[in-house]
Order: C-alpha cells, then structure tokens, then sequence
C-alpha cells in the first residue's frame, strides 16, 4: 500500500502542472502562482482515505494481477478526482460553518489574504474535476457515465448540505424535529455517497462494469457511510482535536448529530428541558451543560453498542454478496472506518 500512495501523490503533481498549463485559460504567473497556493493548501492535506480507495478497489476488484502504469495513474486521476470534489465541499462547508480549523490548520477562507476569495477557489476546484475527466477519460467507452456519475453524486452532496443547512436556519431552532430519520436523509446524502459509493462506483466503470448492475453494492456502501458519520458526529464531542484535527461544534452549531438524537429519545422531560436550554448555544458553559447530559446518559457506552451491532449487520450483507472480489473491496472499506479514532 505504502508504494501505491507515493505512486498516487505522484499524480497529484502530474494533474496539477496540467491544470496550472490549461490552454483554456491564458495565465499570468501571478494566477499560476495563486492557484498552486489554493490546491496544495486544500486538496492534497487530508488522510485521502476516498482517492486511495479508487486505486484500491481497483486491485481487488481484477483480483491478483498487477496494475499495469496506465491502470495505476487514470485509477489515481480518479480518486484524485474525488479528493478535488471533496476539498471543494470543504472549503465551501467551512465558510458556511463559519469554522476555524481544517485538518489541523485554519480554514482556508481564515488565511488573511483570502477570505470570501476562497467561495470563488471552491468553484475553481469544482471546475478542475471536469477538466481532468476531459484531458484524460474523454476517449474512453465509460466517459459520459463518469461524467453523470460525478454530476449525480455533487447534486446529492450539495442537496445533503441543504437539508443540513436549512435544518438549523437560527429563529427555527427546534430540536422537537431532530430525528434518527432525518438524521439518516442528512448523512446519507451529504456524506455516504460521494465518500463510500463514488470511489467503488469509479473503479468498477473503469472494469466496463454498469452500474444498474451493482444496486446492492450500493445499498451497503451508503450504509457504510451512515456508519461513518455516526462515528464523525461521536468524535466531534468525544474525540480528542489533536487526534482528529478539527474542534468540534456540533453542540454549538445545533447541528443534527446522532448524539442529540440518541439523547432525545433517551432523556426524561427534565433532560429534555435542559437539553432545550443549552443546545445549539456558544457559551462554553451551555456546551458543558450538554456534554454532561451526555456523559450522564452514557451515550459513549449507546456508540459503542450501536458500533459493534453496525459492524456485524454489515458484515453479514457483505458475506452475503456473490462476488468474493466486490466482498474484498467492501471489507476492505470496512476495516479502515471500523473503530477509529480520526
């Protein structure tokens, strides 16, 4: 794995010197300057957990044989793809968010010099995922389904974020329609599918594979998702920020994290009230308040219960599958999300 990921960084550098060279756009170096900034700054800085894993279920999925450098590099431009879609969601979710902390340094949009710039670089990124699928997939037989592959999963992100968004609109603050249902919507669209489905998704285009062929695949890969958000929306609270390099504001944002959600249906009416009282406030004091709540209803303990039985209903659906070679590709997803800590 470990020479997979250098060959991978590698294209990294290829996509980007052909992007800051693109004939569309005539360059001064001033621009060139500003755009290499933005994108070393923003694309290439997480665990790229979702880019690896194009070139990882790849290999599993032809079983055995190596890769041939071709193989290796339009795999690599793919997940690169996806690592591009995924810092333009980000720049554009912490300026929504009002963040501070990205990955372990200031959001992009905190950086002095750049600020609301940073809604226009969010749109730049956007528009560089197309370029490369142009300059390197355009001949290909699967081309125009990666193009409706990326276009389908962005408008299910973005629509996830909305839901997100308008959820916690402040003057409608009510925790009385914080659900495990919409819980479930929020994830499932705003996380599950451009981070589980399009990696496996893009691999098996790569294969010749049709998509309408592997629903079930995408059935468990969303569920995978789900599961992963709910150990997001756990280590925002619990977590440690040096570990997972961010400083959680779930409780400060009156986000619809599993937590409250578990909390609501666990607390009794005096809980409730406070509950009512102190979330989705700044003051450090509500959050305490909160987080106490939380320790007092032994939520670590209903997250780990919820992790284990997660765990073992997804493994039987992936057990179930006829293909060892997609079996491989789905344990493999599961093992990296399974009880961690970041």
């Amino acid at each position: 794995m470990a020479d997979l990921k250098s060959k991978f960084l590698k294209v990294y550098s290829v996509l980007k010197e052909e992007l800051l060279q693109d004939p569309a756009f005539e360059f001064a170096d001033n621009d060139r300057k500003w755009v290499e900034g933005m994108l070393d700054y923003n694309v290439p800085g997480g665990k790229l957990n979702r880019g690896l894993s194009v070139l990882d279920s790849y290999k599993l999925l032809i079983e055995g044989r190596e890769l041939t450098d071709d193989e290796v590099f339009l795999s690599s431009a793919l997940g690169w793809c996806i690592e591009w879609l995924q810092a333009y969601f980000l720049v554009l979710d912490d300026i929504m968010d009002g963040s501070h902390t990205r990955r372990g340094q200031p959001c992009w949009f905190r950086i002095p010099k750049v600020g609301l710039i940073a809604a226009n670089d969010g749109v730049l990124l956007r528009n560089h995922i197309h370029r490369i699928l142009k300059k390197h997939f355009r001949g290909k037989p699967y081309y125009v389904d990666l193009l409706d592959l990326f276009n389908e999963v962005e408008f299910q992100t973005a629509s996830g974020q909305m839901i997100d968004l308008i959820t916690t609109l402040e003057g409608e603050k009510d925790l009385s329609k914080y659900t495990l249902s919409l819980h479930r919507r929020i994830v499932q669209y705003k996380t599950a599918y451009y981070s589980f489905y399009l990696p496996v998704a893009c691999a098996l285009l790569m294969l010749g594979e049709n998509l309408d062929n592997h629903v079930d695949v995408k059935e468990i890969l969303v569920e995978m998702g789900t599961y992963f958000q709910v150990q997001d929306d756990y280590l925002d609270c619990f977590g440690d920020p040096k570990t997972i390099g961010k400083i959680g504001t779930d409780i400060e944002d009156f986000k619809c994290s599993w937590l409250v959600v578990k909390a609501l249906e666990l607390c009794n009416e005096d809980q409730k009230k406070l509950l009512h009282e102190n979330y989705g406030k700044a003051d450090p004091t509500n959050v305490a308040e909160v987080k106490a709540l939380y320790n007092n209803l032994n939520l670590q303990g209903v997250f780990e219960d919820y992790e284990s039985k997660s765990h073992d209903k997804l493994m039987a659906a992936i057990e179930a599958h006829p293909s060892k070679s997609v079996q491989a590709v789905l344990k493999s997803f599961l093992s990296k999300i399974y009880k961690r800590q970041k």
